[in-house]
């Protein structure tokens, strides 16, 4: 039942690209950021966004507040484990975008990592001259195969999205190893190693590091946004452009250190 929801929503989503999307076009990647994208669903993904930030100020932000007082040493090692797992999405996103070079780094990253790392706590990749890289996601992997973002809108706790970035989480249902290695009924690889809670227990430190990170630019954001949601969306497009396409050049409507941590995830 699970997965015929899904695919349902699949289907749903991958009609609804087609409509929207056409309307901004297949976007040519290029260096220049976009901040632009159709507004479907404005009313529900403000009320949305409202939400979840009632959510933030109510739980994730006093979680992320407790997760700081933690030792340095220990909150820089939960986010090389949980950078660690990512690889495992990264590697088939790297392949499927024809980009075997960053690939064979991943996979050196993800061994090394993993074993001289001790499950990714350490990053000694790093200095053996593996670079860490940006995560790649399905997402990512349509826009470089030319799909355009189709419409923008906010999802309960899940936060920003587009159809073409929500229709490449959903395949992280199939595409994530991690997910299959823990969610699934007969697992192959990781037999009794590890269960379904392994997965969003993971998901949500990833989600309460990144906040904890984060704490003082999204403050700054508010102090200085004159309509908030609009100043996320404006962000949220241009961030994900400048992942699609690779380039270095920062978000143009923000001064760079108000996004000093969040620009690196």
């Amino acid at each position: 039942m699970k997965r015929l929801i899904i695919i349902v929503t699949m289907t749903f989503l991958l009609c609804a690209s087609v409509v929207y999307a056409g309307s901004t076009g297949s976007e040519k990647l290029k260096k220049s950021s976009s901040s632009t994208a159709n507004e479907c669903f404005e009313g529900f993904s403000r009320a949305m966004f409202s939400f979840n930030q009632a959510v933030d100020t109510a739980v994730f932000e006093p979680i992320a507040k407790g997760y700081r007082v933690l030792p340095m040493v220990f909150r820089n090692g939960t986010s090389n484990v949980m950078g660690n797992i990512s690889n495992l999405l990264t590697i088939p996103n790297n392949i499927l975008q024809g980009d075997f070079a960053e690939a064979g780094n991943t996979v050196a990253r993800l061994a090394i990592n993993t074993t001289v790392g001790i499950l990714g706590f350490f990053d000694p990749a790093e200095k053996m001259g593996f670079p860490k890289k940006d995560k790649e996601d399905y997402g990512q992997t349509l826009g470089v195969w030319g799909a355009g973002s189709g419409c923008y809108f906010v999802l309960p706790i899940l936060g920003p999205t587009t159809v073409r970035d929500f229709t490449g989480t959903v395949a992280n249902l199939w595409g994530d190893p991690w997910y299959n290695m823990t969610t699934a009924s007969d697992p192959i690889i990781a037999d009794g190693m590890f269960t379904e809670s392994d997965y969003y227990i993971t998901k949500g430190t990833d989600a309460i590091d990144f906040r904890a990170k984060n704490i003082e630019s999204f403050d700054n954001i508010e102090r200085n946004s004159i309509d908030l949601y609009a100043s996320i969306k404006s962000f949220y497009l241009q961030n994900r452009n400048k992942k699609i396409s690779n380039s270095d050049k920062i978000v143009e409507t923000q001064d760079e250190s108000d996004w000093e941590e969040i620009d690196t995830k």
